[in-house]
C-alpha cells in the first residue's frame, strides 16, 4: 500500500449508524494496481472477437459500448447474440490468481466491522469465492450475491439492489456499500444507504450520491468510527 493511497484515503469516518456492511468485489476488496482485472478483460475481449467476428480493436470498442450501456459485457453480449451466459462466467473467469495477495491490514480492518458482510459482486459466484479464498477472507463474509443470484442482471439495476436487501434482511438505511465503479453506487443512494467510493476514482469532485471516500479500502475501515465508538 502505498503512502500516497493512505494519505489520500478519508480517515475518521462516522459510520457508527452502521448495522450492515456491503462490499463489491473487483478492484474493491484488493486494489487495482493488481491488474488482476486486466486478465478477465483480456478473456473478455477474446470473447467478443470469436462471438462477433470482429477485429480485436473493434471488438474493444463495442465490448466497452456494453459495458456502458448494459451494465455488463456479458449482458450486452446477451441482448445482440445467442451465447450460454454460464459458458461466458466461467470462461472469463478462468485465470490465474497469482497478482492477488493477502493484506493483513484490510483483513484486521473488516474484522472491526460488527454485523453482516456480504460481497455483492456483477460477477461470478465461483469467482468470487476463488477470490475471497485467495485474499484469506472467506471466513468473515456472511455472504455472497453474485450474477447469478441476480438472475443475470446486473448492478446498477435498482432490481438487483432490491433483490440483494431481500435475501439477506439488509436494511438500506443501516447498511454501508462499498464499491469502485461509481454508478453503481447511485441506486445504493436512493435507497438510502451509505455510499463509500472505493480506489481510483475516489476523490472525483462533484458526485453527489458518495458519501464517503476511500482511496484505500484497509486505512478508511481501520479508522472509521463504528457502533459502540463513543
Amino acid at each position: 500500500m502505498s503512502a500516497e493511497a493512505v494519505e489520500a484515503t478519508e480517515l475518521g469516518a462516522d459510520l457508527r449508524h452502521i448495522r450492515s456492511w456491503i462490499f463489491d468485489l473487483d478492484d474493491t476488496l484488493y486494489p487495482p494496481e493488481s491488474q488482476f482485472m486486466g486478465l478477465i478483460q483480456q478473456r473478455i475481449n477474446d470473447y467478443v472477437v470469436r462471438t462477433s467476428g470482429l477485429p480485436a480493436d473493434e471488438a474493444l470498442v463495442v465490448q466497452k459500448g456494453y459495458l456502458h450501456d448494459y451494465g455488463t459485457s456479458l449482458a450486452g453480449l446477451m441482448a445482440h447474440y445467442r451465447i450460454d451466459p454460464h459458458d461466458f462466467l466461467a470462461e472469463v473467469h478462468d485465470v490465474p490468481l497469482d497478482v492477488l495477495t493477502p493484506d493483513p491490514g484490510l483483513r484486521a480492518a473488516l474484522e472491526r466491522l460488527d454485523g453482516p458482510r456480504i460481497v455483492f459482486t456483477n460477477g461470478s459466484k465461483a469467482h468470487a469465492r476463488r477470490v475471497i479464498e485467495r485474499l484469506q477472507l472467506a471466513d468473515l463474509f456472511h455472504g455472497l450475491f453474485s450474477l447469478e443470484d441476480a438472475d443475470l442482471i446486473p448492478k446498477p439495476d435498482p432490481r438487483t439492489f432490491a433483490r440483494m436487501t431481500e435475501q439477506f434482511g439488509v436494511a438500506p438505511d443501516s447498511a454501508a456499500f462499498f464499491e469502485d465503479t461509481v454508478r453503481n453506487l447511485e441506486p445504493a443512494h436512493a435507497i438510502g444507504m451509505t455510499t463509500v467510493l472505493v480506489g481510483t476514482r475516489a476523490h472525483d469532485p462533484n458526485i453527489p450520491f458518495v458519501d464517503h471516500r476511500a482511496a484505500s479500502l484497509g486505512p478508511f475501515l481501520a479508522t472509521a468510527r463504528l457502533p459502540g465508538d463513543a
